[in-house]
Protein backbone atom coordinates (compact mmCIF):
# COMPACT_ATOMS: atom_id res chain seq x y z
CA UNK A 1 0.00 0.00 0.00
CA UNK A 2 1.31 3.34 -0.85
CA UNK A 3 1.86 5.89 1.71
CA UNK A 4 0.20 9.27 1.78
CA UNK A 5 2.23 12.22 1.24
CA UNK A 6 1.29 12.91 4.84
CA UNK A 7 2.62 9.50 6.16
CA UNK A 8 5.86 10.42 4.00
CA UNK A 9 6.22 13.85 5.84
CA UNK A 10 5.56 12.01 9.08
CA UNK A 11 8.27 9.33 8.40
CA UNK A 12 10.91 12.05 7.08
CA UNK A 13 10.18 13.74 10.47
CA UNK A 14 11.38 10.68 12.25
CA UNK A 15 14.46 9.81 10.88
CA UNK A 16 13.57 7.85 7.69
CA UNK A 17 15.29 8.99 4.55
CA UNK A 18 13.59 6.82 2.26
CA UNK A 19 9.98 9.37 3.10
CA UNK A 20 11.56 12.19 1.90
CA UNK A 21 14.01 10.46 -1.26
CA UNK A 22 9.62 9.19 -1.98
CA UNK A 23 8.15 12.71 -1.80
CA UNK A 24 10.83 13.90 -4.13
CA UNK A 25 10.31 11.64 -6.36
CA UNK A 26 6.65 11.39 -6.31
CA UNK A 27 6.49 15.92 -6.73
CA UNK A 28 9.51 16.42 -8.12
CA UNK A 29 8.80 16.28 -11.83
CA UNK A 30 5.68 18.48 -11.37
CA UNK A 31 7.60 20.97 -9.72
CA UNK A 32 10.62 21.22 -11.58
CA UNK A 33 8.16 21.63 -14.85
CA UNK A 34 6.37 24.13 -12.81
CA UNK A 35 9.83 26.26 -12.24
CA UNK A 36 11.17 26.03 -15.49
CA UNK A 37 7.49 27.29 -16.58
CA UNK A 38 8.05 29.91 -14.04
CA UNK A 39 10.94 31.08 -14.65
CA UNK A 40 11.53 30.48 -18.25
CA UNK A 41 15.02 29.48 -17.02
CA UNK A 42 16.38 25.86 -16.81
CA UNK A 43 19.49 26.55 -14.24
CA UNK A 44 17.01 29.55 -12.16
CA UNK A 45 14.64 26.46 -12.05
CA UNK A 46 17.05 23.74 -11.02
CA UNK A 47 18.40 26.01 -8.38
CA UNK A 48 14.53 27.22 -7.19
CA UNK A 49 13.82 23.13 -7.05
CA UNK A 50 16.77 22.49 -4.74
CA UNK A 51 15.74 25.31 -2.62
CA UNK A 52 11.95 24.27 -3.01
CA UNK A 53 13.20 20.57 -1.15
CA UNK A 54 15.57 22.54 0.95
CA UNK A 55 12.61 23.89 2.69
CA UNK A 56 10.43 21.20 2.84
CA UNK A 57 12.97 19.48 4.54
CA UNK A 58 13.74 22.28 7.20
CA UNK A 59 9.93 23.00 7.76
CA UNK A 60 8.33 19.56 7.39
CA UNK A 61 7.37 19.72 11.15
CA UNK A 62 5.28 23.26 9.95
CA UNK A 63 2.72 21.13 7.90
CA UNK A 64 -0.22 20.77 9.98
CA UNK A 65 -2.72 19.61 7.56
CA UNK A 66 -2.88 16.70 5.08
CA UNK A 67 -2.82 19.28 1.85
CA UNK A 68 0.73 18.82 1.24
CA UNK A 69 0.96 19.43 -2.56
CA UNK A 70 -0.86 22.86 -2.12
CA UNK A 71 2.06 23.39 0.66
CA UNK A 72 4.73 22.40 -1.45
CA UNK A 73 3.63 24.52 -4.27
CA UNK A 74 3.10 27.51 -2.20
CA UNK A 75 7.04 27.10 -1.34
CA UNK A 76 8.24 27.12 -4.82
CA UNK A 77 5.74 30.01 -5.64
CA UNK A 78 7.05 32.11 -3.09
CA UNK A 79 10.32 31.64 -3.89
CA UNK A 80 10.08 32.04 -7.84
CA UNK A 81 7.95 35.53 -6.76
CA UNK A 82 10.84 36.41 -4.50
CA UNK A 83 13.60 36.20 -7.51
CA UNK A 84 11.13 38.12 -9.74
CA UNK A 85 10.75 41.07 -7.15
CA UNK A 86 14.74 40.81 -7.15
CA UNK A 87 15.45 40.42 -10.63
CA UNK A 88 12.70 42.86 -11.68
CA UNK A 89 12.37 41.46 -15.30
CA UNK A 90 10.53 38.91 -17.92
CA UNK A 91 12.57 35.79 -18.86
CA UNK A 92 11.43 34.38 -21.45
CA UNK A 93 11.24 31.09 -22.52
CA UNK A 94 14.49 29.66 -24.60
CA UNK A 95 12.90 29.48 -28.14
CA UNK A 96 14.62 26.59 -29.79
CA UNK A 97 13.25 24.76 -26.95
CA UNK A 98 9.60 23.27 -26.75
CA UNK A 99 8.37 22.10 -22.90
CA UNK A 100 7.53 18.85 -22.19
CA UNK A 101 4.77 18.10 -19.98
CA UNK A 102 6.75 18.24 -17.04
CA UNK A 103 8.68 21.07 -18.19
CA UNK A 104 11.32 19.38 -19.83
CA UNK A 105 13.35 20.87 -22.57
CA UNK A 106 13.27 18.72 -26.04
CA UNK A 107 14.87 19.96 -29.02
CA UNK A 108 12.92 20.56 -32.13
CA UNK A 109 14.81 16.84 -33.03
CA UNK A 110 13.23 15.26 -30.53
CA UNK A 111 9.74 16.69 -31.46
CA UNK A 112 10.51 15.26 -35.06
CA UNK A 113 11.04 12.15 -33.70
CA UNK A 114 8.02 12.26 -31.27
CA UNK A 115 5.53 13.30 -34.24
CA UNK A 116 7.08 11.16 -37.22
CA UNK A 117 3.75 10.81 -38.80
CA UNK A 118 3.27 14.27 -39.27
CA UNK A 119 4.12 16.14 -42.06
CA UNK A 120 7.28 18.81 -41.42
CA UNK A 121 5.02 21.65 -42.31
CA UNK A 122 2.35 20.59 -39.26
CA UNK A 123 5.44 20.13 -37.17
CA UNK A 124 6.81 23.88 -37.86
CA UNK A 125 3.47 25.25 -37.38
CA UNK A 126 2.78 23.33 -33.97
CA UNK A 127 6.11 24.11 -33.20
CA UNK A 128 5.26 28.02 -33.68
CA UNK A 129 1.96 28.13 -31.94
CA UNK A 130 3.84 26.31 -28.80
CA UNK A 131 6.65 29.60 -29.23
CA UNK A 132 3.99 32.02 -29.20
CA UNK A 133 1.70 30.36 -26.27
CA UNK A 134 4.83 29.73 -23.91
CA UNK A 135 5.74 33.82 -25.01
CA UNK A 136 2.81 35.05 -24.35
CA UNK A 137 2.46 33.36 -20.76
CA UNK A 138 6.16 34.53 -20.21
CA UNK A 139 4.56 38.18 -20.97
CA UNK A 140 2.10 37.68 -17.85
CA UNK A 141 2.57 39.43 -14.78
CA UNK A 142 4.35 37.10 -11.99
CA UNK A 143 1.02 36.51 -10.51
CA UNK A 144 -1.42 35.53 -13.59
CA UNK A 145 1.76 33.82 -14.31
CA UNK A 146 1.43 31.53 -11.36
CA UNK A 147 -2.37 31.25 -11.08
CA UNK A 148 -2.34 30.08 -14.85
CA UNK A 149 0.48 27.51 -14.74
CA UNK A 150 -0.99 26.20 -11.70
CA UNK A 151 -4.48 25.64 -13.24
CA UNK A 152 -3.22 24.57 -16.44
CA UNK A 153 -0.27 22.86 -15.85
CA UNK A 154 -0.42 21.50 -12.77
CA UNK A 155 -3.75 21.01 -12.75
CA UNK A 156 -5.15 22.46 -9.09
CA UNK A 157 -8.37 23.53 -8.62
CA UNK A 158 -9.50 27.08 -7.37
CA UNK A 159 -8.97 26.92 -3.65
CA UNK A 160 -5.97 24.47 -4.05
CA UNK A 161 -4.35 27.81 -5.81
CA UNK A 162 -5.76 30.46 -3.11
CA UNK A 163 -4.14 28.36 -0.58
CA UNK A 164 -1.12 28.52 -2.18
CA UNK A 165 -0.97 32.24 -2.99
CA UNK A 166 -2.34 33.07 0.63
CA UNK A 167 -5.79 34.78 -1.14
CA UNK A 168 -9.33 34.09 -2.00
CA UNK A 169 -10.83 31.60 -4.23
CA UNK A 170 -12.41 35.03 -5.06
CA UNK A 171 -8.70 36.79 -6.34
CA UNK A 172 -8.28 33.42 -8.24
CA UNK A 173 -10.58 33.43 -10.57
CA UNK A 174 -9.78 37.48 -11.06
CA UNK A 175 -6.20 36.45 -11.90
CA UNK A 176 -7.48 33.71 -13.93
CA UNK A 177 -9.56 35.76 -15.55
CA UNK A 178 -7.23 38.64 -16.09
CA UNK A 179 -4.23 36.07 -17.11
CA UNK A 180 -6.89 35.05 -20.29
CA UNK A 181 -7.84 38.24 -21.37
CA UNK A 182 -4.53 39.22 -21.47
CA UNK A 183 -3.77 36.04 -23.13
CA UNK A 184 -6.67 36.35 -25.40
CA UNK A 185 -5.23 39.46 -27.04
CA UNK A 186 -1.61 38.63 -26.87
CA UNK A 187 -2.42 35.54 -29.59
CA UNK A 188 -2.96 35.29 -32.92
CA UNK A 189 -6.87 33.78 -33.23
CA UNK A 190 -6.89 30.08 -33.13
CA UNK A 191 -3.14 29.59 -31.10
CA UNK A 192 -4.91 28.68 -27.80
CA UNK A 193 -7.43 26.22 -29.36
CA UNK A 194 -4.92 23.64 -30.62
CA UNK A 195 -2.25 24.02 -27.77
Amino acid sequence: MERSDRGLLEAHRGGDPQAFAELVRRHGPSVLGYLRKMTGNADTADDLFQETFRRVHEKAHALKSDRFKPWLFTIATRLALDGFRRNRRVTFLSLDRTEGPDGDGQTGADCLADEAACEPVEVMAKDERRRQVRQAIGGLPPRQRVTLVLAYYQRLSYPEIAEVLGCSTGAVKTQMFRALKSLAQRLPEGVGETT
